[in-house]
């Protein structure tokens, strides 16, 4: 039975999401591990901060017309998306 991360995971590539940008951290092995599974079809791409996750995700939505994507760990993390 997959749990909350994979699902999520299935969720994003199922919307044809092809590129993740984020910063790991311990609140989001889960997700990390779920897109190690599914490298042949999403791309994780690992940032040094996570305001430059959102800028990416941004440009890439704006630029490609797709559902850009950041992630980033709880906490801390999930504040400097903003």
């Amino acid at each position: 039975m997959p749990n909350a991360a994979e699902i999520l995971v299935e969720t994003l590539i199922a919307w044809n999401v092809e590129v993740v940008f984020g910063l790991p951290g311990d609140g989001i092995n889960g997700v990390m591990e779920a897109l190690r599974k599914n490298q042949d079809k999403i791309s994780f791409v690992q940032v040094r901060h996570e305001e430059s996750a959102a800028f990416m995700a941004c440009a890439y939505a704006k630029w490609t017309g797709r559902l850009g994507v950041c992630l980033a760990t709880s906490g801390p993390g999930g504040t400097h998306l903003l």
